[in-house]
């Protein structure tokens, strides 16, 4: 089942349901206004979101033509964004480019951030961007979403509470960051609005590329057009979603609609290109002495999609283009 979210006068969207090509949608509003209310009640809601579904994809609901640029992303915002750094060959990367170590308890204890969830960019709105020296990067991850998840809950049981899945711009900016983590607080001014795909989906959706715990495809990601990385999500994850999931509810319960981010895809091999431009530089330091890539610019376009093994888009493209901030 594909769902998404148009946008709309009321801050947490409309809920739609998509068909499997993502060329049709059809409204569900007697079922359920937005998909926050549907996650909410998923045990009483998503049997009916799936005969319409059904009923969409066999032409039995004709619906209307889905418009990419009306959505919001599929939770235009939540009540909690908590984003892992499960890749270690990405943290790895990234701490030696501010000259940091890898401290020895990352390969057990995932690191993870609390970030700002209040509102999401769309996966087609343009990230404004106020000074280029701030050092604007997109990191390409995946996300889970959750329904009620009860604190202390295992890993093993942690896997029932996926319900749905999509792609993540977790967007950064790199010369903000290591002033703000010197202070020992965490990030603030260096993680601005995040934008996630267009539709979310259910892991039925996936077959056998979901094995209830890690995506197991390429995560491919575009700068103006030019194709920077395709690592393969399923690929040296250190920590699964249901582990992230089980960390993160330690010691609070996560309510309904909680967003749990894979941390930026990465493969320890290089070949399969990277999912942020700070890995690309520092790739670049280790091979050429100095860093080629610039970060992205005013006017620059960033892409990131994933497709199935039919090569059809799964989740819909996030495409942002990078325009000064007006004010």
């Amino acid at each position: 089942m594909k769902l998404a979210s148009l946008k709309s006068a009321a801050r947490d969207g409309a809920l739609i349901v998509v068909d499997q090509h993502l060329e049709r949608a059809v409204t569900v509003a007697a079922h359920a206004a937005t998909l926050q209310a549907a996650l909410e009640d998923w045990g009483a809601i998503a049997p009916a979101l799936r005969e319409m579904y059904d009923a969409l994809n066999q032409g039995a609901v004709q619906g209307f033509p889905l418009d990419l640029q009306a959505l919001a992303s599929p939770l235009p915002r939540a009540y909690q964004w908590l984003d892992g750094s499960a890749y270690l060959s990405h943290v790895e990367r990234v701490r030696k480019a501010r000259g940091a170590e890898m401290p020895a308890n990352l390969w057990h204890d995932p690191l993870m951030y609390q970030g700002g969830s209040d509102g999401f960019l769309g996966p087609r709105e343009p990230i404004t961007l106020v000074d280029e020296a701030w050092g604007l990067d997109f990191e390409a991850e995946v996300a889970v979403v959750t329904d009620d998840v009860p604190m202390g809950i295992t890993p093993e049981a942690a896997r029932g509470h996926i319900k749905l899945l999509m792609l993540v711009n977790d967007v950064s900016l790199r010369n903000l960051i290591p002033a703000e983590l010197v202070k020992g607080f965490g990030f603030l001014h260096g993680k601005p609005a995040s934008a996630f795909s267009p539709v979310a989906v259910t892991p039925d959706e996936l077959g056998a590329a979901w094995d209830g715990a890690r995506l197991q495809l390429p995560l491919r990601s575009y700068v103006n057009e030019s194709l920077v990385g395709e690592p393969d999500a399923g690929v040296d994850m250190q920590f699964d979603f249901p582990a992230l999931i089980g960390h993160a509810a330690k010691t609070r319960r996560l309510g309904a609609g909680t967003i749990i981010g894979s941390g930026t895809v990465s493969n320890t091999e290089r070949a399969r290109g990277c999912s942020c431009l700070v890995e690309r530089r520092m790739l670049e330091i280790s091979e050429r002495g100095e860093p080629i890539t610039p970060f992205l610019r005013h006017g620059d376009r960033i892409r990131i999609e994933m497709t199935g093994g039919d090569g059809h888009n799964i989740f819909g493209a996030i495409d942002q283009q990078v325009l000064p901030w007006r004010g």
